[in-house]
């Protein structure tokens, strides 16, 4: 597998990128459109915070790493840089489709003006974005899930386990994206128990991303909360959510995880006893499913969307203290059916 790694200064990562990436393609494919190609090439664009993060990108990459496997196809990693523009952005896109990747997925919804731009300009290439169904061409795959669906779960169980009635949201960027996993987390904890107090914070403002790449902001916003008593912390916040699971662990309270099986992530490992649970979102399986239906000819487009009645988001069971609290796991298969049976509809905003 390629990577492209991070550079510092924006412009100089700009350029580098659309010599690196062309520079990796064979010889004999490198000026060939990817539909004539003979190589089975693909790419990922990650979204901020990177390979690494934990979380939302290294879903994605797990969804790479088994196309390889599996499909023989080659693999391109291209990282995003600090501050970049949506100018960087298209020349990534650009470097990757013209070096014969297809299909090229956008890690993020960051990646919606760069894909309108780009796409247009590669009708035989197939680009994916995930978490954004705004941009749409018939060679755009829009790759959405009902993150409000798995995070009303996440509620039922905080509501169910917490001692002192106190629970908390972390959110990395207040984003509509991000408001759809406060709104299900809230709503499943005061359907579960109205009692219970649900504190919720966003880490940085758009167009401040950081809150999705520091973890020294997820620590000092948990640690404001676990002082608040919350003694279970559901952290939406990509790499900046790792600072947090940190702190709720050292203080001995419960994680919820996001995006990927926190408690599986060899980066998490000193404290994955501390993660309870984790709402999953089937990013690896979205990715691999985009690359496999390019190559059998038959390539995805239009809105792809993954909700519960397709088990493409959900709660993680790696934890056996988790599946051990019965009732929990109970309340928690009950909503997921009523969900299902459109018992309950969950809100997409708090």
């Amino acid at each position: 597998m390629r990577r492209i790694t991070r550079i510092a200064a924006v412009g100089v990562m700009s350029a580098a990128l659309a010599v690196s990436v062309t520079a990796c393609g064979d010889s004999s494919s490198s000026s060939s459109s990817s539909s004539d190609s003979k190589d089975k090439k693909t790419a990922l664009a990650y979204d901020i915070g990177g390979r690494g993060d934990q979380s939302f990108n290294d879903a994605a990459y797990a969804g790479l790493a088994k196309a390889e496997k599996d499909l023989g196809v080659k693999g391109t990693e291209a990282e995003p840089s600090d501050g970049e523009s949506d100018a960087d952005k298209v020349q990534r896109l650009t470097s990757l489709a013209r070096a014969g990747n297809n299909p090229v997925i956008g890690v993020g919804f960051a990646y919606a003006p760069a894909i309108k731009k780009v796409a247009p300009k590669f009708p035989k290439i197939t680009f994916g974005i995930i978490d954004d169904a705004s941009v749409t061409g018939s060679n755009i795959a829009n790759i959405v899930f009902n993150e409000e669906q798995g995070s009303y779960l996440a509620g039922v169980a905080a509501a169910k386990v917490t001692k002192t009635k106190t629970v908390g949201f972390i959110g990395g960027v207040e984003t509509p994206l991000i408001k759809k996993f406060e709104a299900g987390f809230t709503q499943g904890v005061k359907d579960t128990n109205s009692s219970v107090k649900v504190i919720s914070q966003y880490l940085t403002q758009p167009p401040n991303f950081d809150g999705f790449s520091k973890p020294d902001l997820g620590k000092a916003a948990a640690q404001g909360q676990l002082d608040k008593k919350a003694d279970v912390i559901y952290s939406a916040a990509g790499l900046a959510g790792s600072g947090a699971i940190e702190a709720v662990s050292k203080a001995g309270k419960w994680n919820i995880g996001v995006d990927s099986d926190q408690y599986n992530q060899k980066g998490l490992a000193a404290y994955k006893e501390s993660i309870l649970t984790s709402v999953t979102k089937d990013v690896e399986d979205s990715v691999f499913n985009l690359i496999k239906s390019v190559q059998d000819g038959k390539p995805q487009s239009g809105e792809i969307r993954y909700g519960l009645d397709k088990d493409g988001v959900g709660l993680a069971t790696s934890n056996p203290k988790f599946t051990e609290m019965t009732d929990v796991i109970a309340a928690v298969d009950k909503a997921k059916q009523e969900i299902i049976d459109g018992e309950i509809t969950v809100k997409t905003t708090p």
